[in-house]
């Protein structure tokens, strides 16, 4: 390696940048310098010595804002440091998901217990899938086993029902975030 060259200044208050720029030679061929290509590698390196945070204390009407840990009445919805706003970090409305009601009708029925639709789901899972497997093997039997493709059908037409059934989860008072 030739030459390894490092430039910093810094730059507004604690902030410092450094540039490395290596130079190198390198050789082609074990036995001579038949050919040589040069190298050269620029690197930024940025870094502060920001000093860390102390903790306050809270007192009972008041919370740390969740971005930069200011302290703010219990009630405030802005914070006066950062941009924070309580609509940002408003969790989203719960509701049952599509993938998880198709994956869980595997099992006909259990994707509409999952979307809410308990009666459809248990008269699914306890009455006509059953009924279902009977007819598919009596008519496996009469069709020298084709008859057994009724059943795939019918499996796949309760995951789409399941998945374009409409949620009917009731939505928990919401309790933040336990710690």
């Amino acid at each position: 390696m030739e030459g390894v060259r490092a430039v910093g200044a810094p730059i507004l208050g604690t902030r410092r940048s450094v540039s490395l720029q290596t130079v190198a030679r390198v050789c082609l061929t074990k036995s001579a310098l038949l050919g040589t290509f040069r190298l050269s590698i620029q690197m930024e390196i940025e870094y502060t010595d920001a000093p860390t945070q102390e903790s306050e204390e809270l007192s009972p009407g008041t919370k740390a804002c969740p971005y930069c840990g200011a302290i703010l009445p219990l009630d405030a919805t802005a914070c006066t440091r950062c941009d924070w706003t309580a609509e940002s970090t408003k969790p989203a409305e719960p509701k049952a998901s599509d993938a998880m009601a198709i994956l869980l009708s595997i099992v006909p029925g259990l994707g509409h217990i999952y979307k809410g639709h308990r009666l459809l789901g248990c008269v699914l899972l306890f009455l006509i899938t059953p009924l279902a497997i009977v007819f598919g093997f009596l008519a496996a039997i009469a069709s020298a086993g084709f008859g057994i493709g009724i059943l795939v059908f019918y499996w796949i037409g309760v995951m789409i029902h399941a998945w374009a059934a409409e949620d009917r989860v009731v939505p928990t008072a919401d309790e933040g975030e336990q710690y």
